[in-house]
Order: structure tokens, then sequence, then C-alpha cells
């Protein structure tokens, strides 16, 4: 048994190398835990909110906008954290206004570029910010006007109610002649009875990348694209606070001249450069009657209709409002292709056009929002303009190969290209204007980036 036992015992020496073996095991993991570095993980910033509902007796102050200091990543996941309102979401009564037509005048272009600037060239972003509006005009926390709630506060640097009106936005950029005229024809829809039910009773929203102080506080009820709306919790959110009358008046702003003649400036101040393609008469879409209307062409596979239209322009008007005529009726298609003929005997009844028929074309509007693109042009050999810009590129009839019959007015044998409506050209070179349609006022400037409320 002795000599079993000394067989199987490990040697001296091999023991040490062993345990210097299970000393390095157990002593490199640790060196290594305790000299990394550490990561410092990311934290939530803290977010101050209010909860308290004001009740019926105190009527809610109207806070200026405090935004929480959050990068963006953090204020959407802050912002999935409040859920949506599952109390009832009415849609608000409509509001047809009323006064005089200077007072409408300015409640309609007030209401513009409060779409523009806060939703950009979006019809349904506008649609939802024009209703907001409308709400917080019939709440008795606001102004009692239009303009007045939108210019709430211009006078402050910071803490205005709508950004655009005290950080120098509208200095920066005026909107493109087309996209103008498209918040303006979203705003008189908003003041003529059209609701934008989605809202409801919301008196506030903020994009979805921001986390204003009071946010939490409110009830979240909708999102429109990045856009979140809230309403006052309690009584103030409920459809019997909204039951002010409105002023019937609507103040002068001077910020808003350089984009509406229904308000003026300071008679010393410069008068902005004018669009070079401006022809000097501003003809308002609403103005035209539903009867000069054309109904649009129908679909090329015959189901539905399609967004072209084909017209004689009515007798008498005038070459100014071809533009207002081809917008009222487009309404708010995103594209939108409009053609238009003063001789009648050469107005086609359908597509393909004859090449007859490209080079008898009168007017020619293309509208395309994807492409952020809008363009009138005129047939300059019929109606002078004042600039070559507005003015299609002349296309001179085919002459047909002799012997052969000349194809008549109608019959759309010879297709070609529709060369009234031009393609998007290039920017302009530097120092030069950039020109789209040709209604409103100023020159043209880069679309506004949307703002937070």
């Amino acid at each position: 048994m002795p000599a079993l036992e000394s067989h199987w015992r490990v040697p001296f020496p091999l023991q040490i190398i062993l345990a210097l073996i299970a000393l390095v095991a157990i002593a490199v993991p640790v060196a290594l835990v305790i000299t990394t570095p550490r990561v410092p993980q990311h934290k939530r910033p803290h977010v101050v909110i209010s909860k308290r509902v004001v009740p019926k007796t105190e009527l809610p102050a109207v806070e200026p906008v405090l935004i929480q200091q959050v990068a963006p990543e953090d204020a959407r996941s802050i912002n999935a954290t409040i859920p949506f309102s599952n109390l009832p979401n009415p849609a608000a009564r409509a509001f047809r206004i009323s006064g005089s037509p200077e007072t409408q005048a300015r409640a309609v272009d007030c209401l513009a570029a409060a779409v523009f600037y806060e939703a950009g060239d979006d019809a349904v972003g506008q649609r939802a910010v024009a209703q907001v509006i409308i709400n917080r005009m019939r709440h008795p926390a606001f102004p009692k006007s239009i303009c007045g709630v939108i210019f709430q506060g211009q006078e402050r640097s910071t803490g205005c109610q709508f950004s655009f009106t005290c950080d120098g936005a509208m200095v920066r950029w005026i909107p493109r002649a087309a996209a103008w005229e498209r918040a303006r024809y979203v705003a008189r829809l908003a003041l003529s009875g059209s609701v934008y039910a989605p809202v409801g009773h919301a008196t506030h929203y903020h994009t979805d990348w921001v986390v204003p102080y009071w946010s939490a506080s409110l009830e979240k009820i909708t999102e429109v694209h990045t856009h979140l709306f809230f309403r006052w919790a309690g009584w103030w959110g409920t459809p019997p606070a909204f039951g002010r009358g409105y002023a019937g008046t609507e103040p002068n702003v001077p910020k808003m001249s350089r984009l509406s003649s229904a308000h003026y400036g300071d008679p010393s101040a410069p008068l902005p450069e004018a669009d070079d393609t401006s022809s000097g008469v501003i003809v308002d879409p609403a103005t035209i009657p539903a009867s000069a209307m054309p109904a649009p062409m129908a679909a090329a596979d015959g189901v539905g209709e399609s967004s072209n239209f084909m017209l004689t322009l009515p007798k008498g008007m005038t070459a100014d409002a071809f533009a207002a005529l081809a917008i009222r009726t487009c309404g708010e298609r995103p594209y939108c292709k409009f053609m238009a003929w003063a001789d009648p005997r050469l107005t086609p009844a359908k597509l393909p056009l004859s090449s007859t028929q490209v080079s008898a074309m009168s007017f020619s509007y293309l509208r395309d929002q994807s492409q952020g693109f809008a363009k009138a042009l005129w047939n300059c050999q019929q109606f002078k303009r004042p600039s070559p810009v507005q003015c299609m590129r002349a296309q001179p009839p085919v002459t047909p190969p002799s012997g052969a019959a000349p194809a008549s007015a109608g019959d759309g044998k010879l297709p070609a290209p529709l060369a009234g409506v031009r393609r998007k050209e290039p920017g302009p070179a530097p120092g030069k204007s950039q020109t789209t349609l040709t209604l409103p006022v100023a020159k043209a400037t880069p679309a506004a980036v949307p703002t937070k409320k």
C-alpha cells in the first residue's frame, strides 16, 4: 500500500506550477475588471411636469412655450410614455368668419401664415394647425380674434405662442407663390365652416422631438404626422368651454405686411422687392365663381377621375385671373395638370394633344407636391406678360407631309409632349431669384421648416 501511494503522489515542482496557473487564472480576470474603464450608462433626463387640473372656477393660464433641454431621441422616448386619452374626442363646431372685407382678409392671411410656417406646405398638417387656432379663438383663455391668437406674445423674443412670430422666420424667408396660395386656400376653408375633426378641441400641439413643460399636464388626443395634439384636462377641454364669440374685427399686424396687402407696416420702411414674375395684379382664387371651374377628366382606365383638367377659358376673364382659376380648380390635389384654351374650336376633348392644340394652348398650370413644384405659364403670343419666365416655349404647328390629310383640332392623331408645361428647371444662378407661380407677393425663397407649439 505505501508503494501505491508513492506512485500517485504529485511531484512537488509540478504542484508549484499548478498553483501558479490557478493563481493567474483568478488574478487576470480580477485585474481586467478593476482596470477596465467604466462606460457611463445613458440616463434619461429628469423631466419636470405639472399634473394639476385647473378647476372650472379658475381660468387656465396661457404659459409661454418653454421647451425642456433634452435630445430629440430622448424627447421621442418621453413623449411615447404619455398615453393618449381614452375619453371621447368630439369634433369642434364649424366656424364662419364675419366682419368687414378688410377684417376677413386680415384673418385669412394671418391664418395662412400660421399654417404655412407651422406645418410647411402640407395640406393635412395645415388643416390641423388651423383648427387649433380656431379652437383657441373660441376659448376664453386666448384672444378673441384669429390674428390675436396667432401673434399673442409676438413682442417677446422668446416665449411667444407661435415661434415663427418672434424668431425671425418671417424675415428670413417668404413662401413661394404657389405654396402661399395653397396656404390661403386652407385658411379660407377653415374660416368658411370646414372642420378638421381628428384634433377635436385641441388647443396645444408640438413636434415629437421636443418636450414642452406642459405636455404631460394636458390630455394627448391625437397625432398628425410628427405633431402631437393636446387639450386641457377637466372641464376646460370639453365642448362647453369653447363657447365664446368672435370679436368681429382683426388687428393690423405690421409683421404681416410683406405677405398681405390687408396689413400695413411702418410707412418709412423700404418695400420688399417684388417677384419679377408678378403682373402687379393679385387675384384671390376665392373670387373665382364655381361655374367657371371645369370637371376633371375621366381616368385613363375609365374608372373614376384623373387630376387633369382641360377647358375653354371663360369669356371676359383677364389673364391675371387664369392662375387663380387653376388653383381654385385643383383644390387640394397634390398633383394637378390644368390646360386651357382661349379658342373653343381648339379646345380638345381628350388626350393626347395634337401639335396644333399644343401650340394654341393659352395657359397651363402644373402642380406636383411630391417634388415641391408648381408653375403657371401663359402663351405670350396671346397674352402679354411682364416677364419671359412666365411664357410657354413657342411650339409652331407641325406641317403635315405633302399629300397627307391635315389633322383636325380634336383628332389627337399627332401626339406631342405638352410643351406648355415645363419640367422642373435647375436652380437660378447666384444672385438671381427663382420664380414659380405668378400670384402673390415677394421674392421666392426656400420653404419654411415646420416649427412647434
